[in-house]
């Protein structure tokens, strides 16, 4: 039997992937795909790329018979979302917002929800009924970061310098997601202050409890669609050799996540559920630069994956994707 699946906010950019990702995912099959804006069209006069691929149409009524339910609605939309319809405990929830990531915002009634981190919290996920889904620039963080919080090596300030995509902010239109704004151009934002850096710690004194690191963060727009780099360094006394074979020992049961023999770049993960991290020693300071693509490992990916494990399924079903390269 299929897994029977739904989508909340099916028309935007991670409604948009998650649907790609079902409809070719051999163990699903999407009942419905719920847009309020779209209700009534046919999926493919938003998503054009699903032609010939799905001849579903977007509705604002919610079918209760379905195994998962995707929630892929804007921040703050989940929790409304659950306060106005009456969900099936039997119903499992992957929510792609923040609304139930944080440890004190993380149940709605009867509803507990696991942080959906695979490589953090595989186990837990695999128990789990509901999962609040990481962030973009979380998940990129974070598993540049997680190696050395297991092994207790952040002993310093931790500095992140990251860029990611234009479809990092969503589809509504704003001042800086113009195309006329954006291209050719960069602009750092929310610097020491953006919201992803809550979760962030949250996961690192999981692993180290003993220490709450401060990270310092900064982001910027990039002029490109899709992808986040980060760059994270600290003051570290581990060697190269030893820092590596640190990433290699603690993400060797993890299929999407590589440490690479070469610089990583957004091209070489675009499009795919992968995470590639270069670990580089220079002088006193541990670099990481890790890759993803903000809409899958980064979002509907990452979704897909704890389907997977939420349901029994090998992690990787349904995204062996193939990267642009070029």
């Amino acid at each position: 039997m299929k897994i029977k699946a739904g989508i909340i906010g099916g028309a935007g950019y991670t409604g948009g992937e998650t649907l790609r990702l079902l409809l070719l995912h051999p163990d699903v099959e999407v009942v419905f795909v719920q847009s309020k804006s779209q209700a009534g069209k046919p999926v493919v006069a938003i998503h054009k790329d699903c032609l010939g691929l799905t001849d579903l149409k977007f509705t604002d009524k919610l079918s209760t018979a379905v195994d998962v339910l995707f929630i892929c609605a804007g921040h703050g939309e989940a929790k409304k979302f659950l306060e106005q319809n009456n969900i099936s405990a039997k119903i499992k929830i992957i929510d792609l917002s923040q609304d139930f990531r944080h440890k004190k915002s993380n149940t709605f009634e009867k509803r507990k929800f696991v942080y959906g981190l695979p490589e953090l919290n595989k186990d837990a996920i695999k128990k789990a009924n509901n999962i609040a889904n990481p962030g973009c620039f979380a998940t990129c963080i974070q598993l540049a970061l997680l190696p050395l919080a297991a092994n207790h090596e952040i002993k310093s300030e931790v500095h992140v310098s990251a860029i990611t995509g234009s479809t990092g902010a969503g589809q509504t239109l704003s001042e800086t997601s113009h195309f006329s704004w954006r291209q050719n151009n960069v602009s750092p934002y929310k610097i020491f202050e953006h919201q992803h850096l809550k979760e962030i710690t949250e996961s690192l004194i999981q692993l180290h409890p003993d220490t709450i690191p401060f990270v310092k963060f900064v982001p910027y727009r990039g002029a490109f669609a899709r992808g986040i780099l980060a760059t994270t360094y600290l003051k570290s006394d581990l060697s190269q050799k030893k820092a590596v074979e640190m990433f290699q020992s603690f993400y060797k049961s993890s299929p999407f996540v590589h440490v690479a023999p070469f610089e990583a770049d957004v091209k070489q993960v675009v499009n795919t559920n992968n995470c590639f991290l270069s670990v580089n020693k220079i002088g006193t300071e541990l670099a990481i630069v890790s890759a993803i693509d903000n809409l899958l490992k980064g979002a509907s990916g990452q979704a897909v994956q704890n389907m997977n494990l939420m349901f029994g399924l090998d992690e990787t079903t349904g995204l062996k994707l193939k990267p642009v390269a070029f």
